[in-house]
């Protein structure tokens, strides 16, 4: 036992410190083949450190050219020397869930302890965010009933005049009645191309969206007092903090949705969101519901040709 926890204790001394001339240029034309630095570019290795991984120290490298250093970039020596190695630590300590929050937030679908949680940034002057809320959502709900749990965060878009107008009026809604929120939301991406009229008036579309706002109101039977304060506002704080959450997951562009935690972007063929879906469900210790019957094949019926008729 003594041996053993005597060689173990030599180690660093044989690998801490600076690296010998024969073994830094080994690693410094290996470096130089695998990365193509051009030939003016010097390369500084920096002295071996314990790092975290067993068998391994760490090196620092640094490149300069012109009066400019790089960054410093770390790699890790083997302790005979032998192996340079690259590698990339990722935490996953966290559940994926809980990257996205959905707290304060109008929900529609499963409860609050819903096994899955989709967050989706939205724009609701955006084409492909509507089409995506007319036909996703509504065929998620009849499948996964209370199983999954819907939530909105805001992201209008910059080219779209009226999305921030949109996205205030329908938090002003959601303010005091989660059911008047998604009303308001339904509404509106059903009917975006008709705001602003004919002539696509930005005035006369935020006068149509108040409008639309103070109408749910009156039917959820809302604060009008409340409501008509917070349109003549038109605070724009916790739509920039949801849209600055959506720029820190790596969100630039509508619609984007997250599965427990787990990233879409763009339009998918609805049985990949559903097997996305399922695998939620699954690490969750839920059942998935039984695979939806596969679409009938249509074959064209052998008919005679059209004839106009008295032909």
């Amino acid at each position: 036992m003594l041996a053993a926890l005597g060689c173990r204790a030599q180690t660093p001394a044989q690998s801490a410190g600076k690296l010998s001339p024969e073994l830094s240029r080994r690693v410094e034309v290996l470096i130089r083949a695998k990365t193509k630095v051009p030939p003016n570019y010097d390369i500084q290795i920096g002295p071996r450190k314990k790092s975290e991984v067993p068998g391994y120290d760490e090196i620092v490298v640094t490149f300069s050219a012109e009066g400019q250093t790089s960054k410093p970039i770390t790699f890790l020596l083997a302790d005979d020397g032998k192996t340079l190695a690259q590698f990339s630590k990722f935490d996953i300590s966290k559940d994926p869930k809980e990257l996205v929050s959905s707290a304060n937030r109008p929900s529609r679908g499963g409860p609050a302890n819903a096994p899955v949680v989709i967050v989706g940034f939205d724009d609701l002057e955006c084409p492909y965010c509507a089409k995506m809320h007319a036909q996703l959502f509504p065929a998620l709900m009849e499948r996964y009933k209370d199983q999954v749990r819907i939530v909105y965060r805001d992201f209008p878009l910059d080219q779209h005049p009226w999305a921030m107008r949109a996205a205030i009026d329908t938090n002003c809604v959601g303010a005091q009645s989660p059911a008047g929120y998604w009303n308001l939301v339904d509404y509106i991406h059903g009917h975006a191309s008709e705001m602003g009229g004919e002539e696509k008036s930005l005035a006369k579309a935020n006068d149509t969206l108040d409008s639309l706002t103070r109408d749910e109101g009156k039917r959820q039977k809302l604060n009008a007092d409340t409501l008509n304060a917070c349109i003549v506002k038109q605070d724009d704080a916790a739509i920039k903090a949801s849209m600055k959450l959506g720029e820190s997951l790596g969100v630039d562009a509508t619609p984007a949705l997250f599965i427990n935690g787990e990233k879409v972007v763009g339009a998918l063929p609805l049985e990949y969101v559903y097997r996305m879906i399922d695998n939620a469900l699954i690490a969750s210790g839920q059942t998935p519901p039984p695979p939806p019957p596969a679409a009938p094949t249509q074959t064209q019926p052998q008919t005679a040709p059209a004839t106009k008729p008295g032909n």
